[in-house]
């Protein structure tokens, strides 16, 4: 048995490594709110909204605490970059000619999560654990995102959709631990709901064919603690 000891540490620490999948819970207005936009000489109105995910990765620390002897508390901070894309559909009148649109908002996040670990028993070198908690967010792109103003108007095709820049979210995932010779390896899988409508009031066909967005994050994590 690899580190009979481990879990009689009552602090411990280690770094983490992350690949995820982000992208957005939107609340499109109803369709009768939706504006219209004059692309040549067709007017188009939005007819869909969809969220597609894209891929992203992490990076961050471990600090881990003993509460109980199957109970940890641990704060792992880190640094993740992420995309996501929002897709409008719009079809004229007729429905006759339709046309698709793609806004790629790109964030960089500094996330601060608090989070209770239940541990099962040791069976050899491997165990098993869920985990669950909540934390903040903070995206250090959105200074850059929020940057320029719309004029309105009809045609607004370049106009960026704008979020704002603080978040609570909610997690919960599970995973399993490896005792290795000189280390613990752990693989979590976990899943991030954000709290916060997220969306900047702008006077923008992309931006008023929305009423909110939050976000969501799909991670899957490597850990190595010592």
């Amino acid at each position: 048995m690899h580190l009979p000891k481990f879990y009689k540490q009552r602090l411990h620490f280690g770094f983490t490594i992350a690949g995820n999948s982000t992208d957005f819970r939107l609340n499109p207005k109803p369709n009768s709110q939706f504006p219209d936009t004059v692309i040549g000489t067709t007017r188009y109105r939005i007819k869909a909204i969809y969220s597609r995910p894209a891929p992203g990765f992490a990076i961050g620390i471990v600090s881990d605490a003993r509460i109980h002897e199957y109970v940890r508390l641990r704060f792992t901070p880190s640094i993740s970059f992420a995309s996501r894309k929002i897709e409008y559909y719009l079809s004229n009148a007729a429905r006759d000619s339709s046309k698709i649109f793609q806004k790629l908002v790109e964030s960089a996040f500094i996330f601060a999560p608090l989070e209770a670990k239940i541990q099962s028993k040791r069976l050899g070198n491997f165990s098993a654990y869920v985990i669950g908690g909540g934390g903040y967010s903070l995206d250090l792109a959105s200074r850059k995102k929020a940057a320029g103003v719309s004029t309105g108007g009809p045609n607004q095709l370049d106009d960026n959709v704008k979020l704002k820049r603080d978040d609570i979210y909610y997690s919960a995932g599970a995973g399993t631990d490896f005792y290795l010779e000189y280390f613990k390896l752990g693989l979590e899988l976990k899943l991030l709901i954000g709290t916060r409508n997220l969306l900047r009031p702008e006077n923008s066909i992309f931006t008023n064919s929305l009423d909110k967005v939050r976000s969501r994050m799909v991670v899957f994590t490597i850990t190595f603690e010592g």
